[in-house]
């Protein structure tokens, strides 16, 4: 797997290829010969326009993220829960924009038709209108972490904000593989932010959790993708650690649906646990699946899981609350909307459900709460300025958010997140406790125990 740590440079000249791709160009040149030209083109299409958007009064905030496919139920909570925030914030303001402004939505879809999943040349074009368009002050994607590899280096260029409401993958802000994360920042400046916490904490927390709940052997699979890969490499650190044997591990690819074989595999070596880095739509639902269907839940192995399986739509899809109840367990890097105890986070739950009908999806929270974060940073800017809106939102502290009260470090990660261990019980993701890093030496596993 060596092979894989020269991904991230990889991953740009993929980036700088799909942003010439998005210009008007002759005829394309030998794929040996376009790489070095994109290379070169790339830069100078993404600096353009001008970075203030001075010649009107309307703000633009692009989002990014699918609104298709297994991902649509929870892509259209989140939608939701922006247009709440913004609801939220006219209303408290007599109806007024932040700097006297008008906010519009601008709502892009970075999934494939003929896949359902994210794809980078979408991602790509998404991020590169934006930049296109004067009036857009800021870039708000993606919700998975390898969509966000791509865009990001866009936006950096041209000095526009994004922040996510979804991505967990460390390295996007902080040191994690070879050249993470400048290869993302070309221009030196921090622009990208989050404000849930990171896979890093998120795959050591579920390590920890692990051991305190007796499960002292694993097997690992993930999806082969930035970030399933990514939180499956952060729970084997902590999990050579507290002492869990690791009993194998597999990548598989998201296009593969019989897991049989590999199955019987994972079944030969006995784990206690199966720890999956995937997401509702690279396998992680077939899996689970199929270890019911082998016999494996039978056995009292049991499947645990990151947050990109904390979505409305998994119990369905791996067949019923008869195969995951009690046997699923899922880390979730924050804090449901169920779970917030704030009077702001209150009002966000309760306004969701009268306003929709419904309950809004786990991520839904950091939508709302990321798109707080723009409008206060607007505010605070106090004009229609890319560099302006960028420098305000970097220097965010003491913000009072529906998790808390927060503010970004120096590489763009919240100064306070949360993690929390769920199980699939009756049929619904149940949130059972506060899970950490440190449960085990703290001596504080009582606080997530099924």
């Amino acid at each position: 797997m060596k092979q894989w740590r020269f991904y991230p440079l990889l991953a740009l000249l993929v980036v700088m290829a799909m942003v010439l791709a998005a210009c008007p160009a002759p005829a394309a040149a030998p794929a040996q010969e376009a790489a070095p030209a994109a290379q070169e083109a790339a830069p100078a299409a993404a600096e353009a326009p001008t970075a203030a958007a001075e010649h009107g009064a309307t703000v633009k905030v692009y989002t990014s993220w699918p609104l298709q496919g297994p991902m649509l139920p929870e892509g259209d909570s989140m939608k939701k829960a922006v247009d709440l925030a913004l609801k939220h914030h006219l209303d408290a303001h007599d109806g007024h924009g932040p700097a006297g402004l008008t906010i519009e939505i601008v709502n892009l879809d970075d999934a494939s038709p003929t896949t359902g999943s994210w794809d980078g040349t979408i991602e790509a074009e998404n991020a590169q209108k934006c930049v296109n368009d004067a009036d857009c002050m800021v870039y708000f994607g993606t919700y998975n972490s390898g969509a966000a590899k791509i865009s990001m280096p866009i936006t950096n260029r041209a000095g526009i904000a994004q922040i996510t409401p979804a991505n967990t993958y460390p390295g996007l802000t902080h040191a994690w593989d070879q050249g993470e994360p400048e290869i993302y920042r070309p221009s030196g400046k921090v622009n990208y932010f989050r404000t849930n916490a990171a896979d890093d904490v998120q795959g050591w927390a579920g390590a920890s959790w692990a051991k305190c709940l007796g499960y002292d052997t694993v097997y690992l699979l993930d999806d082969r993708q930035l970030y399933g890969k990514g939180v499956v490499d952060a729970f084997i650190q902590q999990a050579e650690k507290v002492g869990i044997e690791i009993v194998g591990r597999d990548g598989v690819e998201s296009s593969d649906i019989d897991f049989r074989s590999l199955l019987t595999k994972v079944k030969a070596a006995n784990p206690k646990l199966v720890y999956g880095g995937f997401v509702i739509d690279s396998g992680g639902p077939q899996v689970i699946q199929q270890m019911g269907s082998l016999g494996l839940f039978d056995l009292g192995i049991k499947f645990m899981g990151p947050d990109g399986l904390v979505n409305p739509a998994l119990v369905e899809q791996v067949g019923g609350a008869e195969v995951a109840n009690e046997n699923v367990l899922l880390t979730f890097p924050g804090l449901a909307p169920s779970q917030l105890t704030s009077e702001a986070g209150k009002k966000f739950f309760d306004d969701f459900q009268a306003e929709y009908g419904m309950e809004p999806s786990p991520w839904s929270t950091y939508a709302y709460q990321a798109m707080q974060v723009i409008l206060d940073s607007i505010d605070r800017a106090g004009k229609a300025d890319r560099t302006a809106i960028l420098d305000a939102m970097a220097a965010l502290d003491g913000f009072e958010g529906v998790t808390g009260v927060f503010g970004f470090n120096e590489n763009g990660d919240p100064t306070v997140s949360a993690m929390g261990g769920n199980i699939v019980r009756d049929g619904n993701i149940e949130y059972i406790g506060a899970i950490s890093p440190d449960m085990v030496d703290a001596g504080t596993c009582d606080t997530a125990m099924p």
